[in-house]
């Protein structure tokens, strides 16, 4: 039986947990209201982009007059008898079932897609999601070959990829969740395009938590490639909030001074709207069809940036909420 000594250490102990839970929901709000002020900066440019390429949609035949074929390779839909699967989670712990529901959505997209007689490819975004396939998931396996031409005037460099098994882990990004740089998402969005170009892949699909506000969460599976319709999301698979969840989330934003409504539309964001949508005939500077082959790789960019924008947002919510419930119950 514990004495009094036990009993005072113990305690003491509680108390010095529940002032470091406390200071990492304050910490996880701060950041938050940081993400959002991100992911609200950011759609004003998504949408702009995307009212362009619908004005240039109209503008442009996307299919060859000749032989009907659809005349850019983004707009290409192919069987699939490869998909990739991009798995955004998070850097760090104590977020509750935050990454754990990640996984277990993703997780149920391939054992559908491989029962379906499909190869997946795995790109893990964040050290969470890279820790879940590290020893589970071989790595995928390419030869570099160079062949020299003209008297070694010139050389052919290609990359050959020998599957092993029907999943693999095609690349690891440990550190794009730290900064969300755009000039890094736009060198994965490349390596992605130019895979899914030369038939490697067939799919791409994009497993991340969509952040409407601390209450309004999904975990959602959207296909990101090919494009069907500009400007909408093709969501396969979601799992919404829980009333539990829902609940606890408001009363530590409330505790927390965070509004639970999702932010209306700015100023920037009303007029973005409204950009390109004029039934008007816009003069371009170039060719609508050369604009069209250069901005669709952009918003393939603009997908992904945006979508890891909401999981950063999605996680320090969820973290704020798991270590308010610890300080209460300490």
């Amino acid at each position: 039986m514990a004495n009094v000594l036990d009993l005072r250490r113990r305690i003491r102990s509680v108390k010095n947990t529940r002032q470091i839970t406390k200071a990492m929901k304050m910490v996880s709000a701060a950041k938050l209201r940081r993400a959002q002020e991100r992911a609200l900066a950011a759609r004003p440019y998504a949408q702009m982009l995307t009212n362009v390429l619908q004005s240039l949609v109209r503008r442009t035949d996307l299919f060859d007059s000749a032989s009907g074929d659809i005349m850019h390779p983004l707009l290409v839909e192919r069987d699939e008898k490869t998909v990739l699967v991009i798995v955004i989670a998070g850097d760090k712990g104590f977020a509750g079932g935050f990454n754990s529901n990640i996984g277990k959505a993703a997780q149920r997209f391939i054992d559908e897609r491989r029962g379906m007689g499909q190869n997946v490819d795995l790109e893990p975004i964040g050290k969470k999601a890279i820790g879940l396939y590290k020893k589970r998931v071989p790595a995928a396996n390419y030869e570099h070959k160079e062949e020299h031409y003209d008297n070694d005037l010139s050389t052919h460099f290609e990359d050959i990829r020998h599957r092993g098994g029907p999943i693999e882990v095609v690349a690891e990004h440990v550190t794009l969740l730290v900064k969300t740089d755009f000039d890094a998402v736009t060198e994965m969005a490349h390596s992605i395009i130019a895979r899914y170009e030369s038939a490697e892949i067939d799919a791409v699909y994009i497993v991340f938590n969509e952040f409407k506000s601390v209450i309004q969460q999904r975990v959602v599976v959207e296909k990101l490639l090919p494009i069907r319709k500009l400007g909408s999301h093709e969501v396969t698979a979601l799992e919404e909030m829980t009333e539990e969840q829902r609940e606890a989330a408001g009363k530590a934003a409330q505790d927390a001074g965070i509004s639970i409504n999702v932010p209306e539309d700015t100023v920037a964001e009303a007029e973005a709207k409204k950009f390109g949508t004029a039934d008007v005939d816009y003069i371009f500077d170039q060719e609508p069809d050369r604009l069209f082959r250069h901005l669709m790789p952009r918003y393939v960019t603009t997908q992904i940036f945006h979508a890891l924008l909401e999981s950063v947002a999605a996680e320090h919510a969820a973290r704020m909420t798991a270590t308010d419930a610890a300080t209460k119950n300490a």
